[in-house]
């Protein structure tokens, strides 16, 4: 799962934490070489499984230098046991945590160098694995924290959010084709506008966003999906 939002790009109200949390710069850095393989009975319908690898570019682009999306597993964020997953290249750097359960996905926060986001009560990013079908509507809101390095608070507000489930069809992403759900996304919170107000992104089960909600297309997996 790759959400809220799955790269980097969030607009800030302040200038310093812009300069922290824009957009991605430029640089070029070269993704890692990925060694882990998982078998596709041990992935599930939200894929989280240690050693999970999805590489992604900007729709439009050249498959080139992509951004790779790595899940690192167990950790504790906030005193509370959770899953990281950790995005980087192109020079990004974002880590987010999150509790996956038989009421979906949710998302405690997510960390960036010198600065980390708290949401409490956690963001709903995706419903029951069983919920899923054309139409279905969730939302909710969360308090947001905007801490620096030295535990500084930034700034703080409620953060709002909604789902909908506009189709489900199959696409065709470079040589590879999915059935998936198409979402769209829409929130608003009172710092600043701390994520884009209204973005789409595909979610297939299995697999994770073949589109985020930044428009980044899937290009490569680590592991497969039993058909």
């Amino acid at each position: 799962m790759l959400r809220a939002s799955f790269f980097p790009g969030h607009g800030w109200l302040l200038l310093g934490l812009a300069a922290l949390l824009g957009s991605c710069a430029p640089q070029q850095v070269a993704p890692g070489t990925v060694t882990a393989n998982t078998s596709a009975s041990g992935v599930s319908f939200y894929p989280y499984q240690t050693g999970l690898v999805w590489t992604y570019v900007p729709e439009g682009e050249a498959n080139a230098t992509p951004y790779v999306l790595r899940t690192l597993g167990p950790t504790i964020f906030q005193g509370q046991n959770v899953y990281a997953t950790q995005l980087t290249g192109r020079g990004a750097e974002q880590t987010w945590f999150r509790n996956y359960d038989a009421s979906g996905v949710k998302l405690l926060g997510f960390t960036k160098p010198g600065v980390t986001v708290t949401l409490d009560p956690a963001w709903q990013e995706a419903p029951a694995t069983t919920a899923w079908k054309v139409g279905l509507h969730w939302e909710g809101s969360s308090k947001v924290q905007v801490i620096m390095e030295g535990g500084k608070v930034a700034a703080s507000g409620t953060l709002k959010y909604q789902y909908d489930v506009q189709d489900q069809r199959q696409v065709k992403v470079g040589s590879a084709t999915y059935n998936v759900f198409v979402v769209t996304r829409q929130i608003s919170d009172d710092v600043g506008g701390l994520f884009p107000a209204a973005q789409q992104y595909w979610f297939a089960p299995f697999v994770g966003d073949v589109r985020t909600p930044e428009a980044l297309l899937l290009t490569a997996k680590n592991f497969e999906v039993k058909r």
